[in-house]
């Protein structure tokens, strides 16, 4: 056995009104009846303002979480909110197509060799995201593809996360807030058919249950069974339930208790060979007349029809809020949740051995090695407990919110080995068989198995500082102390253990154990009562097993002794409300330095920590009505990346970051006509993608660059229904959605295709 041991550093807006019309009402009833004996002294009435919300359909005014105490014109850091109207405009069903909304953020990787990324595998300017992904501020683990028929908006924040929320992303993290129940009793619903054989159906009932004590319900339902537009074979199948149950609503305590439960049916799409694509050219030497092969069709599905990606997710949280004496307000948050995977992918790998071809004049008679058989059997859990508290004191022009909180989470990941997985014939390169039977399928466990658990308990602090009505100051800091438990099982080999039979059963035992402290300070001066210009500068940290794993190998980047990533964003930026807040403009300016990058090197294959990369750029946004009736929503970036010191991590050789495109552009506006008829549309572009290097030759280094144009429009046909088509990829672009590192596949985007949708609301 193997043991390392690492040490290392109920008042309500309405009762308001009440209140006032009462006041103001009382004399008259006082008097009501008897006619005044002389004439009255005319008396003054008292002024009475009211103030209305300017929010609309777009925009949002501030971020979900308790720790972002100001609007967000106010909040000296880059966050994207993206609402549910939005959402529903496009068309979008999951995070990823979410998240189209906010340049520069995309499900670019395909994956490693063989294996194809499952669940939302996110980049943000440069760096892989997926495991800073948050439901309701809590760290949502697990493989799974997010589907957002019971969210009600998404906070994507830019730029280190490790103040927030702990160990993160060096670039940023995705927070989702869910829907809760309210005291407004309505139902809303929608059934939708579209090309690749979509199908959906969603339901969302509202009900007040007392509305004395301020109880409601509501229930949250999908159900869907769909291809992909462009893909054979490739089907996602899902249905979710989410009820929520709310207490106290209008009082001083309030308590909810949500439960989710998501159960997915899967085939997974493990890509398409990259023959025949721009900057792709012969494996072999001996066969130059590959370089000019054609390409295949995207069309084509090169696994087994009895590949599957099963995913089970259960999650319930129970939280409760109290406003306390002097405006004290503590928020108590309570999840378990639950995430199992059972995924069983046939892919391949397009090198020397496995393209073969046998005679140079027919193609048709060329084959492709279907022999990397990838299964995961994976279950994650996750208990936690989060306390916020949040204080208003001082006077005068010198006022504090002070926010601090506790948090206590312990998250578990195991997986399991199979053998048995069988095998598949080659597949022929032009016209792919995904029928043929799988031979020797018999999968079984076999002892091979990981088992790693994460608990960390966390502290943090945040104090807003005002001076005045022109100046906000804001210090956070936050410490989390980590430990990391990793026991492994795993088979033997000639190369890991020389001195043992190969397959024999080789346990691993590793620990570490961290506290890492990260800060935050900004400061924000308001030029005018609805903009702000500021500055900022943040820290994030990253320690080694954040992905649940640990390795004593020299050639894995999960090896406890390395340091934690330690990352520093500094950002300035400006916003700005206008046309009375119903628009808001965003810029910012930033810089990240990551230091402490573990990499692989391409001769030896061991990892060292000699990285320090660098991505800094300009990002613009705006959100909100443009007119009455005009909404719209864009963002820009340009990012330029560079490794400071360290390998190359791209296949062309250029001294970037890969996954990185270095400009985005994303918009969307719609326009409601007077007969009630709403068209919108929208342009997302994407800049060229520059793949990872891992030694494969022959295979384009980039994925190109792409425009694509979507279209909407929707009706009215009824008080309670409305009729709404999407048209997607209106100029059927041929693109790359995602490439994986060896760049032997890739994922096709869509072509052209549309769904007609029907939103039913009472």
């Amino acid at each position: 056995m193997a043991t390392i041991n690492s040490r290392k550093h109920a008042t309500t807006f309405n009762h308001h009104i009440n209140a006032t019309l009462a006041a103001m009402l009382l004399p008259v009833a006082a008097h009501a009846g008897t006619a005044p004996a002389s004439p009255q002294p005319t008396r003054a009435m008292p002024e009475v303002t009211v103030k209305a919300s300017a929010e609309n359909a777009f925009k949002a005014d501030k971020a979900s979480s308790p720790k972002y105490t100001e609007d967000l014109v106010d909040t000296a850091q880059t966050i994207t909110v993206i609402k549910k109207e939005l959402i529903q405009q496009q068309g979008a069903v999951t995070l990823t197509e979410a998240l189209r909304n906010t340049p520069g953020v995309g499900t670019f990787f395909l994956g490693e060799n063989g294996n194809t990324t499952t669940g939302d595998a996110i980049y943000m300017r440069g760096f892989d995201s997926s495991t800073s992904i948050y439901v309701d501020g809590v760290r949502d683990i697990g493989s799974v593809s997010r589907d957002v028929f019971n969210i009600e908006q998404i906070d994507v924040l830019k730029g280190p996360a490790g103040t927030d929320s702990g160990r993160a992303s060096p670039t940023g993290s995705v927070n989702l807030v869910s829907k809760q129940a309210s005291m407004d009793d309505g139902f809303s619903g929608s059934l939708s058919a579209g090309s690749g054989s979509v199908k959906r159906a969603t339901a969302d009932l509202n009900r007040v249950t007392d509305a004395a004590n301020g109880s409601a319900f509501r229930l949250n339902m999908m159900a869907q069974d769909s291809g992909t537009p462009g893909r054979d074979v490739v089907n996602n199948k899902r249905w979710a339930v989410a009820p929520s149950f709310a207490f106290g609503l209008g009082g001083t305590t309030r308590a909810y208790l949500n439960f989710l439960h998501v159960d997915q049916r899967n085939t997974p799409d493990g890509g398409v060979p990259t023959i025949g694509l721009p900057g792709y050219s012969s494996p072999d030497p001996k066969r130059p007349f590959l370089a000019t092969a054609a390409p295949v069709n995207p069309e084509g599905f090169y696994g087994s029809a009895t590949d599957n990606d099963d995913v089970k997710a259960d999650m319930v949280t129970f939280k409760v809020e109290h406003d306390a004496a002097r405006g004290a307000r503590v928020q108590n948050t309570f999840r378990y949740g639950r995430t199992a995977q059972d995924y069983l992918l046939t892919a391949f790998m397009g090198n020397t051995a496995n393209l073969v071809t046998p005679d140079q004049a027919n193609p048709s008679g060329w084959t492709l090695a279907r022999t990397l058989r990838t299964v995961k059997d994976q279950t994650n859990k996750i208990l936690t407990n989060q306390t916020a508290l949040t204080l208003d004191f001082g006077s005068g022009d010198i006022t504090h919110t002070l926010v601090t909180g506790l948090e206590l989470t312990n998250e578990k990941q195991t997986t399991f080995g199979y053998s048995g997985l069988g095998a598949l014939a080659p597949a022929a390169l032009y016209a792919p068989n995904p029928y043929l039977p799988v031979g020797a399928l018999n999968p079984l466990r076999n002892g091979v198995r990981s088992d790693a658990t994460v608990s960390t308990q966390s502290l943090y602090a945040f104090d807003t500082l005002r001076l005045g009505d022109k100046w906000i100051f804001n210090a956070g800091v936050r410490a989390d102390h980590v430990d990391i438990d990793y026991d492994a099982t795993s088979l033997s080999t000639a190369n890991s253990h020389p001195a043992l039979p190969a397959g024999t059963l080789v346990p691993t035992s590793l620990k570490v154990n961290d506290t890492l402290v990260n800060g935050k300070l900004s400061a924000l001066y308001k030029p005018t009562p609805h903009s702000s210009v500021y500055a900022l500068i943040a820290t994030s940290k990253q320690p080694p097993g954040t992905n649940l794993v640990l390795s004593t190998s020299a050639s894995s980047a999960s090896n406890p002794r390395f340091e934690p990533q330690d990352s520093t964003t500094t950002e300035v930026g400006a916003k700005w409300d206008l046309l009375q807040r119903k628009l808001a403009l965003s810029a910012a300016l930033y810089r990240t330095t990551v230091r402490n990058e573990v990499e692989q090197d391409p001769v030896d294959l061991k990892y060292y920590q000699t990285g320090r990369k660098q991505v800094q750029g300009i990002e613009l946004g705006v959100t909100g009505e443009v007119a009455r009736n005009w909404l719209a929503s864009a963002g820009y970036t340009r990012m330029d990346t560079e490794v400071d010191t360290g390998k190359i991590v791209t296949a062309s050789g250029e001294n970037t970051l890969s996954y990185t495109p270095r400009q985005a552009f994303t918009a969307w506006t719609s326009y409601t006509l007077p007969m009630g008829l709403k068209l919108g549309g929208g342009a997302r572009f994407v800049d060229k993608l520059l793949r990872g290097t891992d030694g494969a030759v022959g295979t384009p280094a980039f994925a190109d660059s792409y425009w694509i144009v979507d279209a909407m429009a929707s009706y009215n046909v009824s008080k309670n229904v409305e009729l709404q088509l999407n048209v997607y990829n209106l100029g059927d672009e041929t693109y790359i959605a995602a490439i994986n590192k060896s760049g032997y596949r890739y994922t096709p985007g869509a072509p052209r295709s549309a769904s007609l949708t029907a939103n039913i609301r009472f």
